[in-house]
Order: C-alpha cells, then structure tokens, then sequence
C-alpha cells in the first residue's frame, strides 16, 4: 500500500528566520508535526489568499464589512481525499477523523471537544488575552514582507475603529498599563491550571486547547524577539508557565 499523498497546507511568509509566525497557522502545524501527517507547506502573501481559496475550492470563513466573502488562513488540500478545508477549527476536526491518531494521542479526546471549544472561547476575551492584540497585530506588520504589508494594515483597520496599526500600538505610561492587562489575562489562565501537574491542560495529556494557548505566547516571542523587553517579561509570568510551554512543544513546531 502506497504512503498518502501529502497534505497542502497553506501559510503566510514573513522576514523572520522561521517564516511562520501567524498564530492560527502555527496551531494546525503543531496538531499537523504531532500527528506525524505528511504536509508541504505553500507560502501566500495577504493578496494572494482569496485567489488561492477559489482556486482549490476551500470555502470562506466569514464575510468582510461590505459583506463580501472573507478568505482567511489557514486552509490545506488534501488531494488524497479530493478535499479542501478552511478555518483552524474546521481542519482539526477534519485531521482527527481522516487521520486517527492512537486514543492516548487524540487531540480530541472523547468527551473534550465542548469544553475545548468554550476554552477557545474563553482566551479570546476581554478578560484574557484579547489586550495582546494591540501589541501584537501592528508588531506583525513590521515583519510582513512588502507584498503584504499594505493589504494586512488596510484590513485591520475595521478592527480597530478605522485607525491605523500605527496609532494603535500603545505609547508611554498607557504602553505599561496596557501590558500590564496582558499579563493579567494570562493570569486569569494560569489560575485555571494551577492546579494540574503537568505544562497542559489535561496536566500531561496534550489537546488541541494546548496548541491554540501556546501559539499566542509563540507570537510575543516571534514577533518582538528572544531578546525583547516583551518576551522578557512574558517568560517570567506566573512562574515562567508560558516559557516552559512553548518549550514542552519545540519538538512539534517544524517548518
């Protein structure tokens, strides 16, 4: 029996030295490296990503403010099954049930899945992480290379209330109290897994809840740098639980 085809899977370049560093890419790589599924990678800048959903087939996400179709990474093809798959949920989903991993290796363990979902959820708030974005989103534009630069600035600006990344990136005292509700955020995690023994949230049982927490302390790190003053202080959060979670996944995070 001849070895499957690999799988297409589809991710914006950048200028830095591993390429990736979009979070809801770098969650399906993981999940894509742990569960050993063969995969190429194809690089398409911001203008380039609509045109390559319509061509393979791989459906919108969502729709723009005009109301038009909104095509967003990630995405994969998979010519073993004649499939294309859009959206970070909606492939994990389709990996699991086309390539089974061994139950004791499942990133959707039976039973799991709602309360995965309702912890995506969750880390998305106000409350949590969402005061990283204004950090994170106008850093990004700076590693971008040029041919995707003017279109990932223009399309955040809704975002943002028509302001552009430039004014939102937080200056002065306002910068250090703003950080300082990210860490607060993540420290709203922490105490929800304070209590396990392992890095996960299942303690040592990797889930698909780990890869989607661990790809926003990745971004701190990737997009400011090792020796920043943001990925200093991150590292050293909740004593250094975040460090020591992208750590635990090094192993999976190939490019």
């Amino acid at each position: 029996m001849s070895a499957p085809a690999e799988i297409h899977f589809y991710d914006i370049p950048s200028q830095l030295k591993v390429n990736a560093f979009s979070p809801n890419t770098w969650r399906i790589r993981y999940a894509l490296n742990y569960k050993k599924v063969p995969y190429h990678t194809i690089w398409v800048e911001y203008p380039e990503i609509a045109p390559a959903c319509k061509k393979i087939g791989a459906p919108p996400t969502g729709k723009k403010p005009d109301g038009s179709p909104a095509y967003t990474v990630p995405f994969i093809y998979d010519p073993n099954t004649d499939k294309a798959i859009s959206d970070s949920i909606n492939i994990i989903q389709y990996l699991e049930n086309t390539y089974p991993s061994p139950p004791e290796r499942s990133l959707i363990p039976p039973g799991t899945w709602p309360l995965q979902l309702a912890f995506i959820d969750a880390i998305l708030k106000p409350t949590s992480l969402l005061p990283l974005f204004q950090f994170t989103i106008p850093r990004t534009a700076t590693i971008l290379n040029e041919a995707s630069v003017t279109h990932f600035r223009e399309a955040r600006k809704a975002r943002f209330g028509g302001r552009d990344l430039t004014e939102v990136d937080p200056k002065g005292e306002e910068r250090v109290t703003e950080w300082k509700k990210v860490e607060n955020g993540f420290g709203v995690i922490n105490t929800w897994m304070k209590d396990q023994k392992g890095n996960f949230l299942m303690g040592d049982r990797l889930i698909f809840a780990d890869l989607t927490l661990v790809v926003f302390v990745r971004w701190i790190r990737d997009v400011f740098g090792e020796d920043s003053e943001e990925w200093r202080s991150a590292k050293g959060w909740h004593s250094g639980r975040w460090e020591r979670l992208i750590n635990e996944l090094e192993q999976y995070a190939k490019v």
